[in-house]
């Protein structure tokens, strides 16, 4: 499933297969489709353009709009959206903390209303294992709590040792599923997640634990939520020990080019974000000089491309100029070639990092970019 190919440092090269798409290579970024579509008009045709190798939807979403049955009826997330490369679907653990109203936390699992409709929900260990299989993702995400930061200490080891036996069910519901004559894609794999606050004793205490259930992979979870960027690196310093060498290693929901450059160099190799689409529909774009905030007058009547490098559908084609008329005058296609160019960066980014793992040049790219790519243009 994942094999290692090089180090450099921490930082990790490697292989991923799975049920869908043939070999993944690693570090990857997984583009975030939530409702099986990219926001801002971006197809799955689209993301084959770009270069996406693996794509991201939501279990919590999905769940209540079409319907998970709905969806395993139509032959699975991969028919319903034309995919056909991997799918991650995340549990739905977080949506359910950040946007479920009145939600109460039980051992069982977590009673809340929908925030479409406001109607009563449970969700539990075992409900999530069974969406995302309905879902036929090619990697299940366990049912976790994510912890607002800051907590209390005993609120976070609390929820540490909950989370813990909460991934034992997973374990156990997702192997019975597995096993099932009819399932929509027995080889379904799951991720487990590291949770513990901003507190290092609970994250390596947690990893360990969690690392004993053998799962997949294992992701990191409970972070970019607001907590100082050095913060979040100091949990991972804390928690990549921890982690199983043989198994891949996933951030969530992280983050900037920088945040990816700086985790790489820590040893994580698996990464998603919506920033590059919410940043594209706002008209900032990321680009190898710095980041540029199209809607600025100085781009008006500006005849280059967004980026004079970059290769995407709306550098080939369009002007600063253009791009930023769209913009003004609310034209959809301005969302569409924004999210277009911003995707094609990220991928390009973890293409360009692992071709200096490749190389045994990291250390030089992360020192030449790291800095810099979080600058304006």
């Amino acid at each position: 499933m994942f094999h290692l190919l090089k180090t450099e440092g921490r930082a990790r090269r490697g292989e991923f297969t799975c049920a869908h798409g043939g070999v993944v290579q690693t570090p990857v970024f997984m583009n975030v489709g939530t409702q099986a579509a990219i926001k801002g008009g971006v197809s799955a045709q689209d993301l084959r353009e770009v270069g996406c190798q693996i794509e991201l939807s939501n279990t919590y979403h999905l769940h209540l709009r079409p319907g998970d049955h709905l969806v395993r009826q139509l032959g699975g997330l991969h028919a319903f959206m034309n995919w056909n490369g991997p799918i991650l679907t995340d549990s739905g653990g977080f949506q359910v903390f950040s946007l479920a109203s009145l939600r109460r936390i039980k051992e069982e699992g977590v009673y809340f209303s929908s925030h479409i409709d406001g109607r009563k929900i449970f969700m539990g260990p075992e409900e999530s294992m069974q969406i995302q299989s309905n879902l036929g993702s090619d990697i299940a995400m366990a049912f976790d709590e994510c912890v607002e930061n800051p907590a209390a200490y005993e609120y976070a080891k609390a929820s540490c040792e909950r989370t813990l036996r909460w991934l034992a069910r997973c374990k156990t519901e997702h192997d019975r599923l597995n096993a099932l004559p009819d399932t929509l894609n027995p080889g379904q794999l799951l991720f487990g997640i590291n949770q513990g606050a901003t507190f290092p004793d609970l994250r390596a205490w947690h990893m360990d634990e969690i690392a004993k259930l053998d799962c997949d992979g294992y992701a990191i979870g409970g972070l970019a939520v607001g907590e100082p960027t050095q913060v979040m690196y100091d949990i991972i310093d804390a928690v990549e020990p921890h982690m199983p060498r043989e198994k891949p290693r996933y951030l969530m929901g992280v983050g900037t080019p920088s945040n990816i450059i700086e985790a790489v160099a820590r040893g994580v190799d698996f990464f998603d974000c919506v920033m590059p689409s919410r940043n594209g529909r706002h008209g900032k774009l990321f680009t190898w000089e710095g980041t540029v905030n199209i809607l600025n007058e100085k781009y008006a009547a500006d005849s280059r491309p967004v980026s004079e490098s970059c290769g995407c559908p709306l550098c080939r084609n369009y002007s600063r100029a253009y791009l930023r008329h769209l913009f003004k005058a609310d034209e959809v296609l301005a969302l569409r070639l924004a999210v277009l160019h911003n995707l094609y960066f990220y991928n390009e980014l973890t293409a360009r990092i692992r071709q200096s793992l490749d190389e045994g040049t990291f250390a030089a790219f992360r020192g030449q970019y790291s800095e810099q790519l979080a600058k304006r243009a």
